[in-house]
């Protein structure tokens, strides 16, 4: 990679992380009756954020998962083709259970944003 081009990926990586953030504690901020304090958006924002990292590193954990699942089983039938029928199965509960990671992270985050057990530590 070059560095012009190195350059202009971070440029376009930081921007982005940015417009993400901002927009948040915009969206955040909206809920925030006049006189109040912005302790609750900064928390509702961190949950945001927070539930974002959980989703999207559970997705790269299930894809990846499935993937190396899939690249196996593929190497597995090339070579025996004669036993397709146990590798298809193994490699169908194999990516059942990579799958379930995605799904643990899709409660989580669900959790974080909707039921969050550490508001009344925070907000009292």
């Amino acid at each position: 990679m070059s560095h012009k081009s190195g350059k202009n990926f971070l440029t376009a990586f930081t921007s982005i992380v940015v417009l993400l953030l901002s927009s948040s504690l915009v969206f955040a901020a909206e809920t925030i009756p006049a006189g109040e304090s912005y302790s609750k958006a900064i928390f509702a924002v961190g949950a945001m954020i927070a539930a974002g990292i959980a989703i999207g590193v559970g997705a790269v954990g299930a894809g990846l998962g499935i993937g190396t699942a899939a690249s196996g089983a593929c190497s597995a039938v090339g070579r025996n083709p004669g036993v397709q029928g146990k590798i298809m199965m193994t490699m169908l509960v194999g990516m059942a259970m990579a799958e379930s990671i995605a799904i643990y992270a899709l409660v989580v985050s669900l959790v974080l944003l909707y039921a969050n057990p550490y508001m009344r530590y925070f907000l009292g």
